[in-house]
């Protein structure tokens, strides 16, 4: 069975930098687009960053610039850089696998000084 595991969140303040980090088990991570969604209190889940098994990513306007996202095929992990973050990126943010709709628990980061 296919879990993901979130790490890195906390409280950082505006400027600072976070990096999250997902953990997959399971072959199939290598072959699997993976995704970074966030969501803010009475606001719907958002797409933050994708990246296919081949390393093309995907981002958000809101962040572009701002988040990196990367992989290590070798370690089954994902991650999200976030770079000069401002207080509206306050928000869980998730690690998905679309192919099996799977979702990790969620890790809060907290932007404000």
């Amino acid at each position: 069975q296919v879990q993901l595991v979130e790490s890195g969140g906390g409280l950082v303040q505006p400027g600072g930098s976070l990096r999250l980090s997902c953990a997959a088990s399971g072959s199939i991570f290598k072959i699997s687009t993976m995704a970074w969604y966030r969501q803010a209190p009475g606001k719907q889940r958002e797409l933050v960053a994708s990246i296919t098994s081949f390393g093309s990513t995907n981002y958000a306007d809101s962040v572009k610039g701002r988040f990196t996202i990367s992989r290590d095929n070798a370690k089954n992990t994902v991650n999200l850089q976030m770079n000069s973050l401002k207080p509206e990126d306050t928000a869980v943010y998730y690690c998905n696998m679309p192919r099996l709709a799977l979702w990790g628990q969620g890790t809060q980061v907290t932007v404000s000084s």
